[in-house]
């Protein structure tokens, strides 16, 4: 076998038209490197643009974002005085009115659980907060953390800055009463408190359920912690119920879920 290392005239001219033909195609390779440099160039310009822009609407949101944040904060410290000034008339008021101390202290634990879920609202900047959290903050004053008498369960739910207030008002009025009459004010009273919602209906269902309380009996005439909670409940849309069954108090509410997650109910 020859092995030819060499060309000829044929070979050598179909060479060259190979070369020339490929002339104008490193031609368009180098015109698409320029096009493709320049792409990128732009892009690299866009972009530093788009940087720059985004990082002068985050100092303008940090900028609004503390703004906002000192003026919640000064019309919580307003509103914490002002429930401070209306405690101490009212404490004057009653001082030497006989037979007043019992309405002088509910209304120190009203306006003690109104101030509690203002600073509640405060961490949630008056946006709104979690169901459970209001309900454990309502309860914190009247539980024992060695022994709690409370048990609650119940899905997470963002209520608004009203439904927030109006909860923990409510619940106020419900440990206020069982720690005087209810199953609190015995050592093995316990008392339940559960929530769910139907996505068939759109409705919470909240009870609030007392056992191994004293024997139960249905008040003589209705006290204005009953009317509040009542009130309270119709606020959102609610259907409110007291049940003074013999085993123990039961309160039941039955609220639009839309009633406690948006602004605008």
């Amino acid at each position: 076998m020859v092995i030819q290392l060499g060309m000829s005239e044929g070979d050598l001219s179909t060479d060259h038209s190979l070369a020339s033909g490929a002339a104008p195609h490193r031609d368009f390779l180098e015109a698409e490197n320029v096009s493709l440099r320049l792409l990128l160039a732009q892009a690299e310009i866009n972009t530093r643009s788009l940087l720059a822009k985004a990082g002068i609407d985050a100092k303008e949101r940090e900028a609004s974002d503390k703004l906002q944040k000192l003026i919640l904060e000064e019309l919580h410290h307003r509103i914490k005085n002002t429930l401070a000034t209306v405690g101490a008339i009212v404490s004057q008021s009653l001082r030497n009115l006989q037979g007043a101390e019992h309405a002088q202290h509910a209304i120190e634990g009203r306006l003690l659980a109104l101030g509690r879920a203002h600073d509640l609202l405060l961490q949630a900047r008056w946006t709104s907060a979690d169901l459970g959290t209001v309900v454990r903050g309502a309860i914190e004053a009247f539980d024992n953390a060695d022994e709690p008498r409370f048990s609650i369960s119940g899905p997470d739910i963002r209520i608004t800055s009203g439904a927030v207030i109006a909860v923990a008002m409510t619940l106020n009025e419900l440990c206020t009463n069982t720690t005087k009459f209810g199953a609190l004010s015995v050592p093995e009273g316990r008392v339940d408190i559960a929530w769910g919602l139907n996505p068939q209906t759109q409705r919470l269902h909240l009870a609030w359920t007392e056992e191994n309380g004293p024997a139960v009996h249905p008040p003589e005439k209705c006290s204005f912690g009953t009317r509040l909670i009542e009130t309270l409940g119709k606020q959102l849309k609610g259907d409110v119920r007291l049940t003074y069954d013999s085993s123990g108090f039961v309160y039941t509410f039955d609220v639009p879920i839309a009633s406690l997650t948006s602004p605008a109910a």
